[in-house]
């Protein structure tokens, strides 16, 4: 690496264009995402606020494709600032040190190419209202262009561990010692996009329409269909007809645990955003599907509705059956717990930096309260499904041997390998496997 450090211009060697660059628009909308989830914001709930404002679609999808970039690989693009840079930028410069990150994003991991990222990237600074720095974020991103090969090389196992806290590197290193450089290293990786589809009669057509909008098709497993950079994916054909909806394959698996039959009673106990309710009301169960959030429950709804599918929706606390139940027994009870979230991180990359140590005990008592509290709900010989995205065992393998230890009329169904690795009385998959999340399932049955 040489000696030589970008200089600050002058104000007068960046004069304003009277156009900005192509894309900038995009970056500086980038950089704003960016400083609301370092805020503490949901990264979903920025996204789905900023995204429609830029209006073509495929800004829209290079915008979100940069943020996952800089979120998950937050720490070493910092790494790399620091090295280009003789003096850290003042906090009131952040967004420039966000801007800066982006910029590595589309030169690094996404293949932009290089003088459009560069000059894009430079000209959001004006957008974002800081003109002085101009210079410095162009001179900083060449300098990385001309030393690159020069610079400390990382292997993508460090800067996965990099890219993790330590109290997360720690559980995982504890609870999966032979997995875990796989589990960080997924968490770095795009995740395809999983449609499962309810009409199958269109199968063809919307495969017709995904090749006119040049969205790949990476495998299709019966009813689940993988694509590659498909971004919103209400815009594809077919969405607003009911032919599909969203949902990770290893989630889709839950349901196929649960092995629900016509007209059975059936409780989806925390239903939002309601993928799981919409496959339990397509096998023609009698589903009541419960969500404590009422904005949530709104969208479980207009997944159903959209699908051509019935339930009875109700908003209420699963966990105090006094203030909802009827007092009739459900045949088959689904329990999609809240947890951590560790097993969803590459879609959800904030998650590395929001997540704390502290909230997993916090989780796992809410993940009991659940269990103990619609048990009694189930029927003699029913059958009830725990599952969590996460992959950590104190809210997994450990929740459900704790369970079994004081419940005696509770035993376990087996769950064949297609489920994932053994983990105790449940199946773990783990992110990036058979393509999707981690996930895990434990199966129940009621001794009666």
């Amino acid at each position: 690496m040489s000696a030589g450090r970008p200089p600050r211009p002058a104000q007068q060697d960046t004069p304003p264009p009277t156009v900005a660059a192509p894309g900038a628009a995009t970056r500086a909308s980038a950089v704003r995402i960016l400083a609301e989830v370092e805020a503490g914001r949901s990264f979903k709930a920025v996204l789905s606020r900023h995204l429609p404002q830029l209006g073509d679609s495929r800004d829209r999808a290079l915008c979100e494709a940069i943020c996952h970039a800089v979120l998950r690989r937050r720490a070493h693009y910092s790494a790399v600032i620091d090295q280009l840079m003789e003096k850290p930028l003042p906090a009131q410069a952040r967004p420039v040190g966000l801007l800066l990150q982006v910029g590595l994003a589309q030169l690094e991991h996404l293949g932009l190419p290089e003088h459009a990222a560069v000059a894009a990237t430079t000209e959001a600074a004006r957008v974002l209202s800081f003109p002085r720095h101009v210079g410095l974020v162009n001179a900083v991103l060449r300098r990385y262009l001309r030393e690159r090969a020069q610079l400390p090389a990382l292997s993508l196992e460090h800067e996965a561990e990099r890219a993790h806290p330590a109290w997360l590197l720690s559980m995982l290193r504890a609870d999966w010692p032979q997995q875990a450089a796989q589990i960080l290293s997924a968490n770095l990786q795009q995740a395809p996009l999983w449609l499962r589809l309810y009409d199958l009669a269109q199968a063809d057509v919307l495969d017709t329409a995904l090749d006119a909008e040049g969205v790949e098709r990476i495998e299709r497993r019966g009813e689940a269909l993988a694509l590659r950079s498909a971004g919103d994916p209400s815009r594809l054909r077919g969405f607003a007809e009911g032919w599909f909806a969203v949902q990770d394959i290893n989630v889709q698996a839950a349901v196929r645990a649960l092995d629900v039959g016509p007209g059975q009673r059936v409780l989806d106990a925390c239903a939002a955003p309601g993928g799981k309710a919409a496959q339990i009301a397509a096998l023609g169960a009698d589903l009541l599907a419960l969500d404590s959030n009422e904005r949530r429950l709104q969208r479980v709804a207009e997944t159903l509705q959209r699908l051509r599918l019935a339930a009875e929706l109700r908003c209420a606390d699963a966990g105090e059956p006094a203030g909802w139940w009827d007092g009739r027994l459900f045949e088959r009870i689904l329990i999609d717990a809240p947890c951590s979230g560790t097993g969803v991180i590459r879609r959800q990359p904030d998650i590395l930096l929001h997540r704390r140590a502290d909230d997993i005990p916090t989780l796992v008592a809410q993940q009991a309260r659940l269990l103990s509290a619609l048990w009694p709900l189930l029927a003699p010989g029913g059958r009830l499904v725990y599952a969590t995205c996460s992959v950590l065992k104190d809210e997994n393998e450990r929740q459900i041997e704790a369970f079994l230890a004081t419940h005696d009329d509770a035993e376990p169904v087996p769950l064949d390998a297609g489920f994932g690795h053994p983990s105790g009385a449940g199946r773990q998959r783990l992110p990036g496997e058979a393509d999707g999340d981690g996930f895990f399932i434990a199966a129940l049955r009621h001794r009666g």
